[in-house]
């Protein structure tokens, strides 16, 4: 099974920028659609962005004009640019996963907003 790593996070103040990225041991992204969760303290997983293999986009409306996703199918790598992050509801551990065939979750990358 392949596997997911996912880096980039951080702490960054309110209306800051970050990028994450997700790193898979093989090209699943070329066949797969992939997407974005975050899990803040207390809360539920959220898929929050996706991918298609064919590079559609889908975002949460909580997201949508902030965050954008991406993917290089040459590097087995997927982006999430995030701009204009929220405090407190943009903190969270951020994981990537595929939607309709999930793999075991990677430790995800911790993104923390705050002034």
């Amino acid at each position: 099974q392949a596997q997911l790593v996912e880096s980039g996070g951080g702490l960054v103040q309110p209306g800051g920028s970050l990028r994450l990225s997700c790193t898979a041991s093989s090209n699943i992204f070329r066949f797969y659609t992939v997407g974005w969760y975050r899990q803040a303290p207390g809360k539920e997983r959220e898929l929050v962005a996706q991918i298609s293999r064919g590079g559609t986009t889908h975002y949460a409306d909580s997201v949508k004009g902030r965050f954008a996703i991406s993917k290089d199918n040459a590097k087995n790598t997927c982006y999430l640019q995030m701009t204009s992050l929220k405090q407190p509801e943009d903190t969270a551990v951020y994981y990537c996963n595929l939607p309709n065939s999930p793999l075991n979750w990677g430790q995800g990358t911790q993104v923390t907003v705050s002034s």
